[in-house]
């Protein structure tokens, strides 16, 4: 089954990276192994949360330079991959939004909107972007797969609500013009072979 999973995306991903002129990143595949789906049209909505009031997609860190002036949010850092087989199931949406606002009034806002799936964490790291892990094959009861901090200090504020096969993670850090801030919504979705996405 893996075997064919990564040929799936060693064919899918150079055709994405291939197709970078079009408007349209995305690439679907649908075939009797699975179904995979691969774009850049996540936005908060597909994370399972509001947008954050005058928040703006983050443009593509590698391309902010270049022709600034053409639809800035043609190239925004945005990921949405799903991947469908009989044995297990995984998706995963990450939004990066930009907003004027300093990071305390995001966490405040994001911090009561992600009340409805669960008890929130509060967590602090280093590095932007934070870890997300899931083990679809772990055995484990769901009391081990609950999330934790790997790392409680540092300028990025992570909140996260769930558990490893199912989680929100919204993580929040300061600018670095030191003027408003960055975040990025995560959803990530996995099973084994039983259940829905």
């Amino acid at each position: 089954m893996f075997r064919h999973l990564t040929l799936l995306l060693a064919v899918a991903l150079p055709v994405v990276a291939q197709d970078s002129g079009t408007r349209n990143k995305n690439l679907d595949i649908t075939s009797p192994v699975g179904d995979l789906h691969i774009g850049n049209d996540a936005d908060a909505r597909k994370a399972g949360l509001p947008l954050y009031p005058g928040a703006r997609p983050k443009p593509d860190s590698q391309n902010k330079d270049k022709d600034k002036d053409k639809d800035k949010d043609k190239d925004s850092d945005q990921a949405n991959l799903s991947l469908l087989t009989e044995a297990f199931g995984m998706k995963l949406v990450v939004a990066k939004y930009d907003s004027d606002d300093d990071p305390a009034k995001i966490i405040d806002f994001y911090r009561d909107k992600l009340k409805k799936y669960g008890k929130v964490l509060e967590c602090h790291s280093e590095k932007h972007g934070g870890d997300v892990e899931a083990d679809v094959d772990s055995k484990d009861s769901s009391e081990n797969k609950q999330l934790k901090c790997d790392e409680n200090s540092g300028p990025v504020t992570e909140l996260k609500v769930g558990t490893e096969d199912n989680q929100h993670i919204v993580a929040i850090e300061p600018r670095d013009a030191g003027k408003g801030s960055t975040f990025a919504l995560v959803y990530l979705r996995t099973r084994g072979k039983l259940g829905d996405i």
